[in-house]
């Protein structure tokens, strides 16, 4: 017994020693430490602009936040973003049920007949009924217009289809083959009406969901240039040709391009026949339209090669005298302007051959390209609005943008 007593003090009194020894050692360690501290503190403050620089850098890392590295698609604001849809054609139109803001057609080549219900996002393929299969892909549609639940689509060869039920079921119109021209052009106007317009400027109202149609114009545009012709007037044979194109603002006023950009006419509800008009400027005209699609605001002119003009103010439809446009400086490099349209009264879009759009905030003063559109391959043809959220831009090979707000 006392020979494991002493076996057990004997080890503890080396434990012991161990550990005064390891405290001993760690005191030493801990003293030198605090002797360079201190040393580090009086070197400090012998020299207070060292420790001032110190403090504040200290300062500037603790609230400065860290950089973003930004890179250049982030910095540059899309507006527009593409919409995939199930075809590659090109796309001619589109409008909204007016009863159904979120539910939509869009038009195009080869029976391209599409529909929406969550306002542009998807798009579904529709089929008709009445119509072979075979036989549609034959049609282009070319326009479409909505009044309420009341629509009217027509295309080429000449078919005009009538809804009343905001597109669940249409009902073909038969079109006369005595028509002057074909039908290029057709504004819904309220239950079972409409207004059509034909390739010869003939215009013409139904009320009763085109079973009867009233012209609304004594003559066409071939007898009016043939007309203006045969008077003798020195310069009428520069009115020659056929049209291109024909736009209606939101009060039945009209404008028409020739084919050879040459001249350009006008007709109003009330009068008799077109008024031809003598474009201001050396260069041949590309597109027209009204400003805001009221006449009352103004008209805007593309020309070839990229030029841009619009008019002052409203525009006198009677008076025979040529409208002057005032140039805007856009520089399109010189791919022509297809279409204008604008969002509201400062900001419009334009787009142009090669797949490119500009955007102007100040009513075409200045101007801004929009960023990697060109990158799309296709061209855009048109820009509708729908209001200041909602807009698209039309093109070829399926080519489809949504406004991005």
């Amino acid at each position: 017994m006392n020979s494991l007593t002493g076996f057990i003090n004997s080890s503890f009194q080396g434990f012991s020693s161990v550990l005064e020894n390891s405290a001993s050692i760690r005191t030493k360690k801990i003293c030198k430490n605090n002797k360079i501290l201190m040393k580090n503190k009086e070197n400090s403050s012998e020299n207070p602009e060292r420790r001032k620089l110190i403090q504040a850098l200290t300062a500037t890392t603790i609230i400065t936040p860290p950089l973003k590295n930004v890179s250049a698609k982030e910095k540059s604001i899309q507006n527009w973003k593409q919409v995939k849809i199930p075809v590659d054609t090109v796309l001619f139109d589109l409008d909204f049920v007016k009863d159904s803001p979120n539910h939509g057609w869009l038009v195009g080549t080869k029976g391209t007949f599409l529909e929406t219900v969550d306002g542009g996002e998807t798009w579904i393929p529709r089929t008709f009924a009445n119509l072979d299969p075979d036989e549609e892909l034959t049609y282009r549609f070319e326009n479409i217009s909505f009044f309420g639940n009341d629509g009217w689509v027509i295309g080429k060869p000449a078919i005009m289809l009538h809804t009343k039920d905001g597109g669940k079921s249409w009902l073909r119109v038969p079109v006369s083959p005595k028509l002057p021209g074909e039908p290029i052009l057709i504004t819904a106007l309220g239950p079972d009406s409409a207004e059509m317009t034909t390739s010869s400027g003939a215009v013409y109202i139904t009320t009763n969901g085109g079973r009867n149609w009233k012209a609304q114009v004594k003559e066409t545009i071939d007898s009016t240039l043939n007309r203006t012709i045969s008077s003798g007037v020195s310069g009428a044979s520069y009115f020659t040709g056929s049209i291109i194109g024909v736009i209606r603002d939101f009060n039945g006023k009209y404008l028409a391009i020739s084919s050879r950009g040459n001249f350009f006419l006008t007709w109003q509800p009330g009068q008799e026949f077109w008024i031809p008009r003598a474009r201001e400027t050396s260069r041949r005209i590309q597109s027209m339209g009204f400003i805001q699609g009221d006449s009352s605001k103004g008209i805007w002119m593309s020309t070839r090669g990229g030029g841009l003009g619009f008019t002052e103010s409203q525009t006198d439809f009677d008076s025979v005298n040529g409208f002057e446009f005032i140039s805007s400086p856009i520089k399109t490099g010189g791919y022509g302007i297809l279409d204008v349209a604008f969002k509201n009264d400062q900001e419009l879009w334009v787009a142009c051959g090669g797949g490119i759009l500009y955007k102007s905030l100040n009513r075409g003063k200045t101007w801004e390209k929009e960023q990697d559109t060109e990158k799309i391959t296709g061209n855009f043809y048109k820009i509708k609005f729908f209001g200041p959220d909602s807009g698209f831009v039309l093109g070829s090979n399926g080519v489809l943008l949504k406004y991005v707000s």
